[in-house]
């Protein structure tokens, strides 16, 4: 049962593809990601060349902790962004879903909620997950929102957790679902995807 759960599948939708992330992605990655604003939140800074980017995606490959997925725009074909599993636990059956970023193009068109359906349909209905979280820097509401919008449960925050690029200290708001929320969630995604659709 475990060895799936460090397994990036192929998922497909209607208006994205996850597949799993390699070096081929990473001229893709740099080309969508590079609005430095996409980066302000981010616990990485932002790759100045394709060349960074490489390195960037070859460390996220070496991780055995992470599996990692590029977002790919169904019409075009187009690298949209990357988003992955981290914090995967089998022997508990939980995981987070994060470092996630997508090109400015690709926002608020509900692709990225197109992914995380099926990131959570895939935790829960294959792999038998009994929670899934995100964790979010607490200063970016933006991100905060969009979280909130997929129906999960905001549980509370970790003081001092994380060291930004910048060197100062991140707080880092949690949010869950658990295997008895997401039938509701699953709809609630659903019915505000076909609204955007």
């Amino acid at each position: 049962m475990s060895s799936t759960w460090y397994t990036a599948p192929t998922l497909a939708g209607k208006h994205v593809r996850l597949e799993p992330l390699t070096v081929d992605h990473a001229d893709g990655l740099f080309a969508a990601t590079r609005n430095p604003d996409i980066w302000t939140w981010l616990l990485v800074p932002q790759p100045s060349t394709s060349e960074d980017m490489r390195t960037w995606v070859t460390s996220r490959l070496s991780r055995d902790d992470v599996t990692a997925f590029a977002q790919i725009d169904a019409r075009t074909g187009e690298v949209a962004g990357t988003t992955s599993y981290y914090d995967i636990d089998p022997a508990h059956r939980s995981l987070a879903i994060g470092y996630t970023w997508i090109g400015t193009a690709w926002q608020r068109t509900g692709l990225n909620s197109e992914a995380k359906l099926m990131l959570l349909e895939h935790a829960f209905d294959v792999l038998g997950a009994v929670r899934v979280v995100w964790q979010n820097d607490s200063r970016n509401l933006r991100a905060q929102h969009a979280i909130e919008r997929l129906g999960v449960r905001h549980e509370g925050v970790l003081r001092q957790h994380r060291t930004r690029p910048d060197g100062t200290l991140r707080d880092t708001v949690i949010y869950s679902v658990l295997d008895a929320e997401w039938p509701g969630v699953a709809a609630h995604l659903r019915a505000s995807l076909a609204r955007v659709y």
